[in-house]
């Protein structure tokens, strides 16, 4: 079952995926690029603090 923690997180990676889509296809290509690192930073933090709550 997801955690509403989970499905937040997994909401913000698709609004920065939306974005970054919406940069790159509008033009602005360097900014596209920059949003794009958000989704795997997001998804590591989510992985890293998942993995801090099943230790304790």
């Amino acid at each position: 079952m997801l955690k509403m923690s989970d499905i937040c997180i997994l909401l913000s990676v698709l609004v920065a995926f939306i974005t970054t889509a919406y940069l790159w296809f509008s033009g602005q290509h360097e900014e596209g690029l920059f949003t794009s690192s958000w989704i795997p930073s997001i998804l590591t933090f989510a992985i890293y603090f998942k993995v801090i709550s099943r230790k304790e």
